[in-house]
């Protein structure tokens, strides 16, 4: 589905991403974890069309989308949850979701064909507060109407770049049921957390990143081993 080769990007003169390359099958949930500052927003950005690369190359289902323009990755069937959430604070709920709606994939696969009724039903606090103005919402509800719209735009495959930054225990738990949901349905996932414990409940595998490059990966069914190994955790998530 997604592949990254060789990816190198970064702001200016300023090299940040120094080789980058992983993959996402179809159905697969993949993380990013490591350590603050060690590129993966940058490598998300990038993905989705809002850096540009210096060099390397993205592909979706083959075709290239190295360098295309953010508001066009949605025709690929990818949609971006980030960090900042990008929402407009000052349109009502239901607005913001109007505007991902008016510009989903319109020949989107059923299980990713996502409607205004499915997702106020995953997200029931976002249905009780349609009529409000997003800046008056909780930094929790904001994230759910994050997540709601991006599923608007229909994607087979979500980034979401730290969903858990800064929510209540509770909120992040209400996320955590959501994407076990998506994942039902089939949905590709690629969580960049910083969090390993939110990444390995959530996700099959990993690419743990250090200095802008993938310098581990956690295969499949090698989470556990992985938590476990105190030199790793210390060495690339500066746990100690």
């Amino acid at each position: 589905m997604l592949a990254v080769r060789d990816l190198h990007a970064g702001y200016g003169a300023l090299s940040i991403l120094r080789g980058v390359s992983l993959t996402i099958d179809a159905g697969e949930a993949v993380a990013i974890v490591g350590a603050n500052g060690v590129g993966k927003t940058t490598l998300v950005r990038t993905i989705c069309g809002l850096l540009g690369s210096m060099s390397g190359r993205i592909a979706m289902d083959g075709f290239d989308i190295t360098n295309l323009s953010a508001h066009l990755m949605s025709r690929h069937g990818l949609a971006v949850v980030l960090e900042n959430r990008n929402l407009f604070g000052e349109l009502s709920v239901q607005e913001n979701l109007a505007i991902a709606e008016r510009y989903g994939r319109r020949s989107a696969d059923k299980g990713f064909a996502f409607t205004f009724d499915e997702v106020y039903e995953l997200f029931p606090v976002v249905a009780e507060r349609r009529t409000q103005r997003v800046e008056l919402l909780s930094g929790g509800q904001q994230q759910m109407v994050a997540i709601a719209r991006a599923l608007l735009l229909r994607p087979r495959l979500l980034i979401m770049d730290e969903p858990s930054t800064g929510l209540a225990p509770k909120v992040v738990k209400d996320i955590l049921q959501i994407t076990h949901k998506l994942r039902r349905r089939g949905m590709s996932l690629l969580l960049v957390e910083q969090n390993v414990g939110i990444a390995s409940e959530i996700t099959d595998r990993a690419y743990v990143m250090a200095s802008g490059r993938v310098v581990h990966e956690v295969g499949m069914g090698q989470w556990e081993t992985f938590l476990s190994d105190e030199r790793l955790a210390s060495a690339y998530l500066g746990v100690h």
